[in-house]
């Protein structure tokens, strides 16, 4: 031999002939000795030496015929079969089916073979390398830790992309951009996907990236879970994402309006008439009305019904009310936002409740207003005239009231929950006289 010439003793074993692969599919390749391989296979896995024996417990008769004649022996009645593994080595190698035994025979006969714990390994260093750019972007936003720990926790993502890393690696790295951007500035929900994440269908109601992100907006404003086309809609609105310019509407009343643009005739209007009016947030931002004279006082309430009775009982003399229709809406946000640049005084109340607080902190958060009888006094007061409404359930873990700290701890001392309605007269009370709760 050559110096040259390779070494045959390091070179790959020849390939097996036909012959021996027909021998050893007949000797253990057959489907009545599939669960003696898949056993074989198991071990292997595990790491566990292929010693002992394994046992079928409900055989059929056809797998004891197999075995018998695998082993060489007569069939015999038996309710189990119990195969020793060194044996079935021991004919693999002296009949020339398969010289290196029943480990190489699992390999040929059903695949490459690794380590479960191996194979787990790298599973759990694909879904963290996966994972990793959402932790970084929660890391740096620690609002999101809860919602990140519970989507972890839930296997949401491993159920969306069927259990596959390599699936899920993409559509976690466009979350973590998207949960560092939010909130919007009222931007329509297309062009915010296309110009964060370069698609503008990213975020479609049939995309499971729309589902991860309907979350995320969710733990950023305090939203509450639900279903539905309004449902979405109205929380991808909380983060300023709009689905389109129509559906997103406030309700007011009492608004003076103009005789400038379209929408100011409209509203001076329905004020003259006494009405509610609705306005789309199209209107408001392409059809915008003058400003109020500043040092206006603009009353604002969470739920329909205050509009709706202010409207009977007062008419034409209700001051400027604004409802944001419990979580704001894109537009009611961007009202209000107009009112109190124009120097207005935006008074606030809702129902006095953890959610109603978190929508009136997430308000507070987009635009500055003082409370209408919304503090710990007008809570107490209401809970004496109320003493028998519906209990609260237990108080969050942080504070909701940066204008009134003491109204959190008042409430979950009570226990009960005061809604808008409870107390109407005491709020219509004060449209009437157009001032300030003291």
């Amino acid at each position: 031999m050559n110096a040259s010439d390779p070494d045959p003793s390091a070179c790959s074993p020849p390939v097996p002939t036909l012959e021996r692969r027909a021998r050893l599919q007949r000797l253990l390749g057959t489907p009545d000795l599939a669960w003696l391989l898949d056993r074989a296979r198991r071990r292997m896995e595990l790491g566990r030496e292929l010693d002992g024996s394994v046992t079928n417990s409900t055989p059929s008769e056809a797998e004891r015929t197999a075995a018998a004649r695998l082993l060489g022996r007569p069939l015999r009645p038996a309710r189990s079969i119990c195969v020793a593994l060194p044996a079935v080595d021991r004919i693999l190698r002296e009949s020339g089916a398969c010289p290196g035994g029943l480990p190489a025979a699992v390999v040929e006969l059903t695949g490459p073979v690794s380590l479960r714990r191996d194979a787990q390994a790298a599973q759990e260093r694909a879904w963290h390398d996966a994972f990793a750019p959402l932790a970084a972007a929660v890391l740096a936003r620690p609002e999101l830790g809860p919602w990140y720990e519970d989507l972890r926790a839930r296997g949401l993502v491993t159920r969306l992309c069927s259990g596959n890393p390599a699936t899920a690696a993409p559509m976690l790295s466009d979350l973590a951009k998207v949960a560092s951007t939010l909130p919007a500035d009222d931007e329509p929900l297309s062009a915010f996907a296309a110009r964060v994440l370069a698609d503008a269908h990213a975020l479609d109601d049939d995309r499971p990236l729309s589902t991860l992100t309907l979350g995320t907006a969710r733990a950023l404003t305090g939203g509450e879970p639900g279903s539905g086309a309004q449902w979405r809609r109205e929380t991808w609105a909380a983060v300023g994402l709009l689905k389109d310019d129509l559906s997103s509407q406030v309700l007011t009343l009492g608004l003076p309006g103009d005789t400038v643009t379209a929408t100011g005739r409209a509203l001076a209007a329905l004020q003259a008439a006494g009405q509610p009016a609705v306005v789309t947030l199209r209107q408001l931002a392409r059809d915008t009305p003058e400003p109020l004279p500043p040092d206006t006082r603009v009353f604002v309430c969470e739920n329909p019904s205050v509009v709706a009775a202010a409207a009977d009982r007062l008419g034409t003399g209700c001051p400027p009310l604004v409802c944001v229709g419990g979580q704001p809406s894109a537009a009611a946000v961007r009202l209000l936002r107009h009112l109190a640049h124009s120097g207005a005084t935006l008074l606030y109340h809702g129902d006095f409740d953890w959610g109603g607080l978190r929508i009136a902190e997430g308000l507070r958060a987009k635009t500055a207003w003082q409370p209408w009888r919304f503090d710990t006094a007008a809570y107490r007061a209401a809970v004496k005239a109320h003493p028998h409404t519906a209990p609260l359930p237990p108080p969050p873990t942080r504070p909701l009231t940066p204008w009134d700290p003491d109204l959190c701890a008042a409430m979950a001392h009570e226990g009960l929950r005061i809604e808008e309605e409870l107390v109407l007269d005491v709020l219509l009370a004060d449209l009437g006289q157009g001032t300030r709760a003291p």
